[in-house]
């Protein structure tokens, strides 16, 4: 048994989220419901529900149990100490005391970061001001959650808005509510838009690329999927290839490996994604010093 602890909703229609674990176990030779089952618990957005459904898994005693996000494993790693614990993240697990090194984990848990190192909040702002240069305020959207994730990524965004020059405004989607999120951001009057990086805004990835277009807002964001379905620009890891790792954890933990021996995953490669026809929409020219960056240009 496999267990999947999440804070969003998953959406039946998106193979991106929990599609993308099953796919890539199947790929492995998996068949859900003769060699594998899966209990997946998510909070509905309500993470304060996560520590009692990370609780409820643990009761079952799964084989190893994946985690999505940095509140979910933080959870679990305070469930247990036994059972392995799979986790995705783009926070330093040892400075979360989840782990003693990334090297060699130790304990029950391994698991698969998002960037090579910080939380990418900083770099998508510089690239960013890179982008619209003469802009002298950007915003940051993160989602109501108060996992330590989005304190660091806030603080790397606050930092390197202090070194290129600009005013941060950080606004919180509460309760799902992306319409007054967005109504905020307009008061501002930002010259560009950070979206931060959590699974919520991969899984709503289509109503906020929406939203910035309608108000011709230039945005970064954290996962290539989120740029090939209509948003301007992104740089991070390959979402394809970050949970095909988490499943090949997850195998080799159903075949006898321990979680601790197993290092944490970093990406060696990030990738800086640009859609053409979102910056034409815009009337934004790309500048010659991100093109020769780019990893993959969506026409």
């Amino acid at each position: 048994m496999v267990g999947i602890l999440r804070a969003s909703t998953p959406m039946q229609s998106d193979p991106r989220l929990g599609g993308w674990i099953y796919r890539a176990l199947r790929d492995l030779g998996y068949t859900e419901g003769q060699d594998l089952r899966f209990e997946e618990r998510h909070a509905d957005d309500q993470v304060e529900r996560i520590p009692a459904l990370a609780h409820e898994l643990a009761q079952l005693k799964p084989d190893v149990i994946i985690s999505i996000g940095t509140t979910p494993a933080q959870a679990l790693r305070a469930e247990t100490s036994t059972i392995p614990i799979v986790f995705l993240t783009n926070v330093d697990p040892i400075a979360l005391g989840m782990v003693s090194s990334l090297a060699r984990p130790g304990g029950n848990v391994t698991g698969v970061l998002i960037a090579p190192e910080g939380t990418l909040a900083g770099k998508k702002l510089e690239l960013l001001k890179e982008l619209v240069p003469r802009a002298t305020r950007f915003a940051l959207l993160v989602p109501d959650d108060p996992g330590a994730g989005l304190k660091l990524q806030v603080q790397e965004a606050r930092q390197a808005a202090s070194i290129v020059g600009v005013e941060l405004v950080v606004v919180a989607v509460r309760g799902g509510d992306y319409g007054r999120a967005f109504a905020a951001i307009r008061a501002a009057q930002p010259g560009g838009l950070v979206v931060g990086g959590h699974v919520f805004f991969l899984r709503d990835r289509k109503q906020i690329i929406d939203l910035a277009a309608r108000d011709r807002l230039p945005a970064i964001y954290e996962w290539p999927s989120q740029v090939k379905d209509g948003g301007l620009m992104s740089y991070g890891a390959d979402d394809g290839e970050t949970y095909q790792r988490l499943a090949s954890y997850v195998d080799q933990i159903c075949k006898g490996a321990r979680a601790g021996d197993l290092p944490i995953w970093r990406p060696s490669v990030l990738h800086l994604v640009i859609n053409l026809k979102a910056a034409r929409a815009l009337g934004l020219t790309i500048p010659a010093s991100l093109l020769e960056r780019v990893d993959d240009v969506i026409q």
